[in-house]
């Protein structure tokens, strides 16, 4: 079979595309013919030797994949040959096929697509999961997203509406700030002409917002200390904007702030079963058409390094997907 291989730490350029045995599932796990891989940021530290874990070389990349069971390993129950599902890897979807444990596994749903379900399950996992298990946020607060035209950004914006929150977006440009109005952003900031602070209090009339979700880290966090509600909290998803923040803890007392870390993936080991009735949850809302998710763009797997390029731009909206040519 086809795979993308990282042969030694570097960038999206060092990628070489070559061929492998499709990998035995062991006990537990199972082979899915990949149809489609999303792309995720972590994909570009992990190749970079930037990420928290390392694999051998030569490895393949790629931490969720959507496709078709191929085969069962030992002791595998609830799932069968030929059924339709999304996978989370922890590395290998960049390939024409991928052993993933059962417990990562999950059926989608007929009107879902390949594409659709490769850049579904970390985008939405970590928006849902971060305002559902962490914030635990209540219908009527009031919901800030950063890089909201970012795959997991869109997603919270998305799932923020569908749990009452009223929706404040931030992106740079007219471009980015319009997808994430198209998929239900009551107001936006546009970080690259408009002061955060200054926007976000006026929006509120002074009072400031409940939650905020932020991928981007630097002094976007910094502004969003200073425009928080009392007894808000703020999430912080991820740190793509380069800078990691330093929290002054005088503001988090002033304020009753809560300052919460978040790291959906950990969930797959700590709680799978709430990762289950999460995704049951989640298709729930895609079938009912609250989720409308966006893949800006698709590649080949031969153009992974391609892709990643563009996503390492910033310039990409919602998800990047890799497609391998089945069906």
């Amino acid at each position: 079979m086809r795979a993308v291989f990282c042969r030694h730490w570097g960038g999206p350029e060092d990628l070489v595309l070559g061929e492998t045995e499709p990998p035995d599932p062991g006990p537990g796990e199972v082979r899915v013919a990949v149809h489609a891989a999303g792309l995720n940021f972590a994909d570009t530290l992990m190749i970079a030797g930037k990420y928290q874990e390392k694999p051998p070389f030569p490895f393949v990349p790629g931490l969720e994949a959507a496709g078709v069971v191929e085969a069962l390993g030992p002791g595998v129950e609830g799932l069968r040959p030929g059924q339709r599902v999304l996978a989370l890897t922890g590395g290998g979807a960049y390939a024409e096929a991928v052993a993933a444990r059962a417990a990562d596994v999950f059926p989608i749903p007929d009107a879902m697509d390949f594409v659709t379900a490769a850049g579904f399950p970390i985008t939405y996992g970590t928006a849902h999961g971060a305002l559902t298990w962490r914030a635990k946020m209540r219908p009527g607060e009031v919901l800030l997203v950063h890089g909201a035209a970012g795959g997991t950004g869109l997603a919270a914006v998305e799932v923020g509406k569908a749990m009452g929150a009223r929706v404040i977006a931030t992106a740079r440009g007219a471009a980015k700030l319009a997808v994430a109005q198209a998929h239900g952003a009551d107001d936006i900031v546009d970080t690259g002409s408009e002061d955060i602070r200054t926007r976000v209090k006026a929006l509120t009339g002074g009072r400031g917002v409940d939650v905020v979700f932020d991928t981007v880290g630097g002094a976007v966090f910094d502004a969003s200390l200073r425009c928080v509600a009392w007894n808000a909290r703020l999430l912080a998803i991820g740190f793509a904007g380069g800078t990691v923040p330093q929290i002054p803890a005088n503001i988090l007392m002033v304020k009753n702030l809560s300052a919460i870390g978040f790291h959906w993936g950990t969930y797959r080991h700590h709680a799978p079963d709430l990762m289950r009735e999460q995704f049951a949850a989640l298709f729930a809302w895609y079938q009912a058409g609250r989720l409308k998710p966006h893949v800006s763009q698709c590649f080949e797997l031969a153009q992974a390094g391609e892709a990643l390029t563009l996503l390492l731009s910033r310039q990409a909206t919602g998800k990047i997907v890799l497609t391998t040519g089945r069906g």
